[in-house]
């Protein structure tokens, strides 16, 4: 099987992305010689995606920690930018738990005994509008726990600036009513402070928080003696000379072999916020020195761990059982019936009747993943059964703008294939290319995306794949990359409207070596990692 990306290059080293995909403000963790992340899911369902790690460079899926967002009502229908914002993943007293701020909502906990779980039901520990990033610390040596979170000024009119509660140690309430730790207005060219993760080391309280905006900005450091200051700043992570604009919001990790590795985001565009890895020390003042000096690197030696398979999370399904794989979720919280157990492979969806047909952007029945990769090819089969009128299912890449390719029950109830695409500022789909014929109901689907996100799709309606229509451009959605979707729909209506089967969705694509853009030879990433232990 091949893979789009993978990250570890076999020879000990990897190069960055390390995660190729929009795993968005990813958190992680060790516990014991296992690594786990997670990252924001905003309005997707399941939410709180789950990765697993032993070297930090080759990820698996695990699944998802949050089954249902709360309160469900509010996540009937898609709300892309809503729900869950930059969670925060920490080990303590033999339990898993995941802090996260919803901005409209406030501030959510879920714990477990496993990662797998079950994990518990969200418990709302800080109600309102604009609590965000919330990031919780208990400190082994004196028993206390501590909670520091940001702002959004789009629900409470506050930004730049951290909040701190003292927390009670089982992480269901608060024990004061919160102090500013951390007013950047105060702190000269820093603006849009956000995303922080609270640690302790060195008698330190530790902050590592995102400054500047997600495409601009930079990865700050702030430490105290005292968890309520003051605190100290300094930028630990910039774009400087790279081509890596952004970086920041992510996770320190400190390794049993003793090392010290940085986690965090590059906005993307269509692609989302990819993940990248890099080497941190400490410098002679105590103080986080984060990749090349401050700066971003494209490769290096992999962290010391045992041998591991070269993996990265799934991106095919075969769908067995009629099961989608880890790797999708849907629009908004799902509802009974939209998919059809059974004994075989394929996935079943329910042809689901509704007034918004028109508009894949106001569905909740679409099943999606993340772009996989820069470049890299979609394979699907599809069979509609329905004499719907109107039924339609398809394989989409859906943002702010979208484009589907499928197939649709004509006025006399016979099937076709479409291509049906709108604009961002469209309110209604209509066609990309003319329909033709689709004999009993069944084509083969292909996208076939390149650098820059643009996109073309292909058809094999019985004698083979022929493009359709122009090529487009994938689009963001706000705070979330371009998806890759499943759905089934008919128009509104009483009465069954028929399935849609999809069978074998394979993701290729070229994974060419990194070019070493550094010709020193005792830069880190040129030594092995025999030599470098």
């Amino acid at each position: 099987m091949s893979r789009p990306w993978t990250s570890d290059l076999g020879d000990g080293t990897y190069r960055n992305p390390v995660l190729n995909a929009d795993w968005s403000d990813p958190d992680v963790i060790r516990v014991g010689d296992d690594y786990y992340l997670t990252a924001s899911s905003f309005g997707r369902s399941p939410g709180l995606p789950l990765l697993h790690s032993r070297d930090l460079v080759n990820w698996t899926a695990v699944g998802h920690a949050l089954d249902r967002l709360e309160p469900a009502d509010d996540f009937a229908a898609p709300r892309h930018d809503r729900g869950v914002w930059a969670p925060s993943l920490r080990h303590h007293g033999g339990r898993f738990w995941i802090f996260w701020g919803d901005p409209d909502h406030g501030i959510q906990q879920i714990n477990a005994d496993r990662v797998e779980g079950p994990w518990s039901a969200p418990h709302l520990l800080k109600a309102g509008k604009g609590f965000i990033d919330a990031c919780p610390l208990w400190d082994e040596e004196t028993g206390e726990a501590y909670l520091v979170h940001a702002w959004a000024k789009s629900r409470s009119g506050v930004k730049n600036r951290l909040t701190g509660h003292r927390m009670s140690p089982d992480g269901r309430s608060l024990l004061d009513d919160g102090a500013t730790l951390v007013d950047a207005d105060r702190i000269p060219g820093w603006f849009t402070l956000e995303g922080p993760k609270l640690y302790r080391r060195d008698g330190y309280f530790w902050i590592l928080a995102p400054a500047g905006g997600v495409e601009t900005g930079w990865q700050g450091a702030f430490r105290s003696r005292d968890f309520l200051g003051p605190y100290e700043e300094r930028v630990v992570l910039a774009q400087g000379r790279t081509d890596v604009n952004g970086p920041h919001q992510g996770g320190w990790v400190h390794t049993s072999a003793g090392e010290d590795w940085f986690l965090h985001f590059q906005a993307r565009g269509a692609y989302g916020r990819v993940v990248h890895l890099q080497p941190m020390r400490w410098d002679s003042e105590g103080w986080p020195v984060i990749g090349d000096e401050g700066e971003p690197v494209p490769r290096h030696t992999k962290p010391v761990a045992p041998a591991q398979p070269v993996t990265a999370p799934a991106v095919d399904d075969d769908f067995p059982g009629g099961r989608p794989g880890a790797q999708w979720q849907w629009t908004a919280n799902p509802r009974p019936g939209w998919t059809t157990r059974h004994g075989g492979d394929g996935l079943r969806l329910t042809c689901v009747r509704t007034a918004y047909e028109h508009d894949l952007r106001l569905l909740p029945n679409i099943l999606v993943q993340r772009l996989p990769a820069e470049v890299f090819t979609v394979d699907v089969g599809l069979a509609l059964d329905s004499g719907e009128p109107g039924a339609k299912a398809g394989l989409a890449v859906v943002g702010d703008a979208f484009n589907w390719i499928g197939l649709a029950v004509a006025a006399d109830g016979t099937p076709r294939l479409v291509h049906r695409f709108a604009e961002g500022v469209a309110a209604h789909e209509r066609d990309a290319a003319g329909s033709r014929a689709s004999p009993a109901g069944r084509a083969g689907l292909r996208v076939e995306v390149t650098a820059g996100a643009r996109c073309r799709f292909f058809a094999d309606t019985g004698d083979g794949f022929r493009p359709s229509g122009q090529f487009f451009a994938a689009t963001p959605w706000r705070w979330v990359g371009a998806l890759l979707g499943l759905f089934a729909t008919a128009p509104a209506g009483t009465g069954p409207a028929g399935t849609a089967r999809f069978t074998a969705f394979r993701v290729t694509g070229p994974n060419p070596p990194q070019k070493c853009t550094r010709h020193d030879p005792s830069h880190p990433h040129h030594q092995t990692e025999k030599s470098r232990r």
